[in-house]
């Protein structure tokens, strides 16, 4: 199979993005041949062949992030039933990350995605869109979902990127508290992040299993590679309020900006007013952008 791929070069950095596989990103490098560096973890040629957006470097995450439990939720007293999409018995992600997006402009350094979602078990017509910039500094990426449909629709955005995580990587960021989860990575109450995921003091991905959300996001994160002297600054603009990182036992790290709480709808429906559940009114838009910056230490 033969995936199509828009190329963005700018000095020594390059951004492969794949359209057809849910909107995602392949690669992202600076330098070349033995200078080449992967600032996220490369699809390899399999996950591509395989059109397996999990296999990537990054995903968008419309119209929701994370999970809604067992795909059921109730918005101002309609109950929506979603498909589950994945072999668990939770809806993982929403839709975006499973459906080719449509390449709406593109230049040497910029690209345009778009992503019409006609109503379904989703009841609400949406229109999301990407737009990618590729600097030699670095590049940002601008992710929205509009409400295109007659009445108001919940919800939420998130980017989840994946970066290679070596023993000594760190990853530090300015937070509040932690989402503690079930066997099933859904919520059950907010805490104190023990010191082992305390991202306020830097955290080794390497040395713990996590797959967290973290509330009050100062909307910066830095990652840190000191065997190769690298570091990545990401910064984020509301609504990006949530972090979640996810560090199984596969050598990477997923540190995801997002603007919602997992199992978002379900928590506001119960009555908490900080799960960052959005409510589109028609024509409104819900939008955010993260900018990622490598650099080499001297």
């Amino acid at each position: 199979m033969t995936i199509e791929t828009v190329q963005l070069r700018a000095g020594d950095s390059g951004i492969d993005i794949v359209p057809a596989i849910g909107g995602g990103i392949a690669a992202w490098w600076t330098g070349s041949g033995p200078d080449r560096r992967d600032w996220l973890r490369p699809a390899t040629t399999a996950a591509l062949a395989a059109g397996d957006p999990l296999g990537l470097a990054n995903f968008p995450l419309t119209p929701f992030s994370n999970r809604i439990r067992e795909g059921r939720f109730r918005f101002r007293g309609r109950e929506v039933q979603l498909p589950l999409n994945t072999r668990e018995r939770h809806q993982l992600h929403g839709h975006g990350w499973q459906r080719p997006w449509t390449v709406v402009e593109r230049s040497a350094t910029r690209c345009v995605l778009v992503d019409d979602y006609a109503a379904d078990a989703w009841p609400f017509p949406y229109r999301a869109r990407q737009d990618f910039e590729l600097t030699p500094a670095g590049f940002s990426l601008e992710l929205s979902v509009e409400n295109t449909g007659r009445e108001p629709m919940p919800a939420g955005l998130g980017q989840h990127f994946y970066f290679p995580r070596t023993p000594q990587t760190i990853v530090t960021a300015g937070i509040e508290r932690m989402w503690l989860n079930d066997s099933e990575v859904m919520p059950l109450e907010l805490v104190e992040p023990p010191l082992e995921k305390d991202f306020r003091r830097g955290v080794r991905p390497d040395a713990v299993r996590m797959d967290n959300n973290f509330t009050g996001w100062d909307r910066r994160a830095v990652i840190d590679w000191p065997e190769h002297r690298a570091r990545l600054v990401m910064e984020a603009d509301a609504p990006f309020d949530f972090l979640v990182c996810y560090s199984p036992d596969d050598p990477y790290v997923c540190v995801e900006p997002v603007s919602n709480a997992t199992d978002a709808f379900n928590l506001a429906e119960a009555g908490r007013t900080d799960t960052g559940m959005a409510v589109l009114e028609p024509g409104q838009v819900l939008r955010g952008v993260v900018r990622l910056r490598p650099a080499i230490i001297a």
